[in-house]
């Protein structure tokens, strides 16, 4: 199995080699050549497994033996084995046709737990071997960050910096972040919004000498292992409900797009998918451009769901990269044009995304009605993000097609916005009771690629 840039001038490398490299030296992101495709006796044949064993077969083609199968199963185990749920990933029923997925039962609570903890062990095996250390920096909007501190935390070849937006992310998603006291760890609050630290994010991996000094690498949805480990629960709901016998659809709240494309990927490998939902929130770039608007940024909006509070999203590349039919040069061209402000999609582009994906937006108002209505008619708990996905899901409904909703976070990482709407206050699992008696650590920068690059320089252990 090897990966190519989206961008088609960075050289192939095989999954360990992309893994630890993040960004493409390019500027593009890395994507298998070719998907691994599975019949449908195989889809069926992973029906009543653990979820465990899930992950094994749907990760292993794409390592492409980098990676003994032996350490991978173990990273996986290890992985799972901090999450509250036996199932892992467990689908609940809100009403007919209509199902929950539930992704917040990891040790951070958020769907980022699922590729993180699995990465993590992953990353230390592929670096004990290799004799390396690596700097690991991340951009977040919410829980990117403590799922990736959660994982690489304590770790002796790793140390990893952590970029969110001061002030627009949860009090329990910061204290997540700046809580934690291994000495490998390092909070950084950046003056702006998400986009701007995915941007100087992207400046650090463009700068190719100081990428090379520290060795630096990422762990946000731009790595492409992190794509991979989502793809897991696309598979393993669809076959609990029925699957390949059954189609289903998806609807994912989403900023960053790299979720949702892990539905694609699980598509393309032969799952049987109706329809992948796109839901945002006011900040709604995504689905004005699948309503043919064009990919245009405008200002970035506070919201009660901060972790969709995006313009510029990573991901969606690699959609248009596909539905360029690859041409590495048309997504260059499209990527250059989003400094001033971005581009229009050309009409057979459009189709070939809209083939595969819907969309709809969701207002703060309709978020919090949403969340009072399902608490309403079901007794449960939503946090905002789940209910943008709830929302737009019920314009999508299909009564011959299950629609499953990811609920990517638990209600508690959110319970100002939960509380303000339905009037009950969603209590921290017992795990995080001491959460808000932590002292916090962490260091504010301004905007300013230079004094990023120079704060990591003092503070990464030599």
């Amino acid at each position: 199995m090897r990966y190519i840039s989206t961008r088609g001038r960075a050289d192939e490398l095989d999954f360990e080699e992309a893994m630890l490299t993040g960004l493409a030296r390019d500027g593009g992101l890395y994507v298998p050549q070719s998907f691994p495709t599975f019949s449908d006796d195989d889809i069926a044949a992973l029906a009543g497994l653990r979820y465990e064993e899930v992950a094994f077969r749907i990760m292993q083609p794409f390592v492409g033996g980098t990676i003994d199968d032996t350490v991978l199963r173990q990273a996986i185990e290890k992985g799972y084995s901090a999450f509250r749920h036996v199932a892992r990933a467990p689908l609940v029923q809100l009403k007919p046709g209509h199902f929950l997925l539930e992704l917040f039962h990891g040790p951070t609570m958020a769907f980022k737990d699922f590729p993180m903890q699995v990465i993590g062990p992953l990353f230390q095996s592929v670096l004990a071997r290799k004799h390396k250390r690596i700097t690991i920096v991340g951009a977040t909007s919410g829980d990117t960050g403590s799922a990736a501190i959660e994982a690489f935390r304590g770790l002796e070849n790793v140390d990893i910096f952590i970029l969110y937006p001061a002030g627009r992310v949860s009090d329990v998603q910061r204290r997540q972040m700046t809580t934690p006291t291994a000495a490998n760890v390092h909070a950084v609050a950046i003056e702006g919004d998400f986009d701007v630290c995915q941007a100087r994010l992207k400046d650090l991996f463009n700068d190719l000498e100081f990428r090379d000094e520290i060795a630096l690498t990422a762990i946000n949805s731009i790595n492409w292992a992190r794509i991979l480990a989502q793809i897991v629960y696309y598979v393993s709901s669809a076959v609990e409900l029925g699957a390949p016998g059954r189609t289903v659809s998806f609807t994912v709240p989403t900023g960053n797009f790299g979720d949702i494309f892990a539905g694609f990927v699980a598509k393309s490998m032969g799952l049987p998918i109706d329809r992948l939902i796109v839901a945002t929130n006011q900040n709604d770039i995504l689905h004005r451009c699948l309503s043919g608007h064009g990919y245009h940024t405008v200002e970035t909006l506070p919201s009660i769901s901060p972790s969709m509070d995006i313009q510029v999203s990573s991901n969606f590349e690699r959609a248009l990269f596909f539905a360029y039919d690859r041409d590495g040069r048309s997504v260059t061209h499209l990527m250059s044009t989003l400094e001033n402000g971005g581009f229009d999609v050309p009409h057979d582009v459009l189709r070939a995304l809209t083939d595969v994906y819907g969309s709809g937006r969701v207002s703060e108002e309709e978020t919090r009605a949403t969340i009072v209505r399902v608490y309403e008619e079901t007794g449960r708990l939503i946090c905002p993000h789940t209910a943008v996905g709830v929302r737009v899901a019920e314009d999508f409904l299909d009564p011959t097609v299950p629609m499953i909703s990811l609920a990517t976070a638990h209600p508690s990482k959110f319970p100002t916005a939960v509380e303000s709407a339905c009037g009950v206050h969603p209590p921290l699992p017992s795990l995080m009771d001491d959460l808000y008696d932590k002292p916090e650590r962490f260091t504010q920068i301004a905007d300013d690629t230079q004094a990023i690059q120079d704060y990591i320089r003092r503070a990464r252990r030599q």
